[in-house]
């Protein structure tokens, strides 16, 4: 299980004992001055945000940046009003399609700087911990079908819930060799005039390696490997803190309508970093 702390630790204590050794943890009252976890409603989402327009992640699965028909598959970017977004998360306007604000590139200091107050530019213990700011800032606020697929990210994550609750499946980058990973040609959903979604080849792009397995229910006839991994499973509830590791695999769920902020700190490319790579390139 994922141990929990009761409270932040000092930046030597959070070197020390989970970033060095890369392991994941759950941080209790590290986020409870925030003013967005009382602020951060969608009555004021819709004052302080309004008619802005935000890019939204559009598909008719919920399923952006995964595996589908033999592609991996990007969302419609769709630029759109944040008040009518709300308005479907909220359910006044229904549609056939799922929508998600998740734009990783510093969304929210990039689209959304009214909220930046309510939360910090930073996490001070973390930021001296590893002696440098995050690379990213983002903002996720989307419905309950959006499922992140199976994936891993070379930063060290701070994953703040601030509403609702995340639910994460974890691998360990140990379990590496039992995690399917095939090359595939990127695409990206598309509407077409009638309203439904059509997959279009980005054809001058390279091909992505992807992971195509569903750990919720892994097709164990195509990837028997699979059974030996040992997956973690956590729920990180409004106003806890997820440290989820570099290098980390993560699969992720979120109850409809939760409102989250993560810091993308980048890892070190160290020791630690080259005997991934070996085990990476052993299991190839």
């Amino acid at each position: 299980s994922i141990p929990y702390l009761d409270r932040p630790p000092s930046p030597l204590e959070f070197y020390r004992e989970w970033v060095s050794p890369n392991k994941p943890c759950i941080i209790q009252n590290a986020i409870s001055h925030w003013p967005a976890l009382k602020k951060w409603t969608s009555a004021y989402l819709r004052e302080v945000v309004g008619a802005k327009v935000v890019s939204v992640a559009v598909t008719p699965n919920g399923y952006a940046d995964a595996v589908f028909r033999d592609r991996f598959v990007m969302p419609e970017e769709r630029q759109m009003p944040f008040m009518d977004f709300l308005d479907i998360v909220e359910k006044k306007v229904t549609s056939p399609n799922v929508f998600y604000v998740q734009k990783q590139c510093s969304n929210l200091t990039e689209e959304f700087p009214e909220l930046v107050c309510d939360v910090q530019p930073d996490i001070p213990w973390m930021s001296e911990a590893l002696g440098k700011k995050p690379d990213a800032v983002n903002f996720w606020l989307g419905e309950s079908a959006a499922v992140t697929s199976l994936h891993k990210d070379h930063y060290e994550n701070l994953y703040c819930v601030i509403s609702g609750e995340k639910h994460f499946l974890l691998h360990p980058p140990s379990d590496r060799p039992f995690i399917p990973y095939e090359l595939y040609q990127p695409a990206t959903y598309q509407v077409s005039e009638d309203g439904s979604f059509e997959i279009v080849d980005e054809k001058s792009a390279d091909k992505v390696p992807w992971i195509p397995l569903d750990p919720l229910k892994p097709n164990l006839e195509r990837y028997p490997e699979y059974a030996q991994a040992k997956p973690l499973q956590c729920t990180v509830k409004a106003g806890e803190m997820l440290y989820l590791p570099s290098l980390w695999f993560h699969h992720v769920q979120q109850s409809h309508g939760c409102i989250a902020v993560n810091y993308w700190y980048d890892m070190e490319y160290d020791l630690k970093y080259s005997y991934y790579q070996l085990l990476d390139c052993l299991t190839k």
